[in-house]
């Protein structure tokens, strides 16, 4: 009897979803694979469950072409690195966890030598031309698709794929919870409330924070006894909305901050202001009537306006294939338009209805227990005498 090797895993997760993804990955994983070993590039949920990481997440937590310019320096840095140590110790697999631009780079150079790599969270190929899906198919192994409709376009070109559902829709209650949501954070229950998400990245914060507030005010204008919810992710991001709010001479609007607690105030919301993102898709599972908004540097935002092509950017939309709640990019995002799209949804509950009923369905094909369906997809991909390591750790 012998005792089994336990399986090396590298992974790089590249902002703070990723590291969300990645720790309810790891520990599907790690009931598959006692003893598996985790490395690369992670955040603290991450490292709450034993993940070694050899560089900190908010190194490669950089949106749009002006501002990965920026950081291009650091950023290749901490790419090469990670290649060379993964070629010198190969890891059993490699799992690239979101963040496409740094990781299908990392992983077509890994899997050129010999090391399995799977994608988790497929590229938004249906968002940009489609040409990049070929770079996708000699970067990996397998493809693991958070999207129903996504599994076709890679069976297409002869990708391996799999279907694993949102993770979110897996955490997130499928009944509406706004009452109880009030009732945690203290707010009336008959007051209109107004949740803000500028942004996970203070980047964002800076294109989009005074916006947010100007459209709170004139929101407050319109209906004197409305509350906002200003959940923020991290203390950078909320000194840099303390910041706008003095700018904005807006210390008397009766916005609340919170350190966290997205999901709470967009329950407890009867509208949602959300910089497009994973967000988007987090208040139309909590079934909430939104408007998105986002807002780049000018020169990012030329590049990515030529290279798209739907005709909408937010989750819920693109899910729906129409739009079902409006869209503000650039330009568009104005605190007039932003704050008439969020009265309008105040006062109109029959679309409210409407919009909540669709979510619930979408919230119903998203619900497929993600974390297990991917780990076995990613035990799978191991050698044979791996996948009798899972089955029985203690020997072979």
């Amino acid at each position: 009897m012998t005792v089994a090797v336990p399986v090396r895993i590298a992974m790089v997760a590249g902002e703070a979803s990723g590291d969300l993804l990645a720790s309810q990955l790891m520990q599907a994983l790690q009931a598959r694979l006692p003893g598996a070993v985790f490395f690369g590039v992670g955040g603290p949920r991450m490292l709450g469950m034993g993940f070694q990481s050899w560089h900190p997440l908010e190194k490669l937590s950089v949106r749009g072409y002006a501002e990965v310019l920026r950081h291009y320096r650091e950023i290749a840095a901490i790419r090469r690195d990670l290649q060379r140590r993964l070629l010198a110790d190969p890891p059993d697999v490699f799992i690239g966890v979101d963040a496409p631009d740094f990781n299908l780079v990392l992983e077509r150079k890994l899997k050129r030598h010999g090391v399995r790599s799977i994608h988790y969270v497929s590229p938004s190929i249906w968002a940009w031309r489609g040409a990049r899906i070929h770079k996708i198919g000699t970067a990996v192994s397998r493809v693991l698709t958070l999207f129903p409709f996504e599994t076709a376009l890679y069976e297409q070109q002869g990708i391996p794929v799999s279907y694993v559902g949102h993770p979110l829709a897996d955490m997130l209650p499928l009944e509406d919870g706004r009452d109880v949501a009030r009732t945690l954070l203290g707010l009336p229950s008959q007051e209109p409330v107004f949740a803000l998400l500028p942004g996970s990245r203070q980047a964002e914060l800076q294109y989009m924070a005074d916006t947010f507030i100007e459209t709170a005010r004139r929101i407050h204008a319109q209906l004197p006894d409305a509350l906002f919810l200003a959940p923020l992710a991290t203390r950078e991001t909320r000194v840099l909305f303390e910041e706008a709010l003095h700018r904005c001479q807006a210390q008397q609007l009766p916005i609340r901050l919170l350190f966290g607690h997205a999901h709470q105030a967009m329950m407890a919301a009867d509208a949602v202001l959300v910089a497009s993102g994973t967000a988007t898709l987090e208040a139309a599972l909590l079934k909430r009537p939104m408007a998105i908004a986002y807002k780049m540097a000018p020169i990012s935002y030329r590049i990515m306006r030529r290279m798209g092509y739907l005709p909408y950017v937010g989750l819920p939309n693109v899910l729906a294939g129409k739009f079902v709640v409006p869209e503000f990019i650039q330009d568009e995002a104005t605190p007039e338009n932003l704050a008439q799209a969020l009265l309008n949804l105040y006062a109109d509950k029959t679309a409210c209805q409407r919009i909540s009923a669709l979510f619930r369905e979408m919230h119903l094909q998203l619900r497929q227990n993600a974390a297990e369906q991917a780990a076995a997809a990613i035990v799978g991909e191991l050698p044979a005498v791996e996948r009798v390591h899972a089955a029985f750790p203690a020997a072979v």
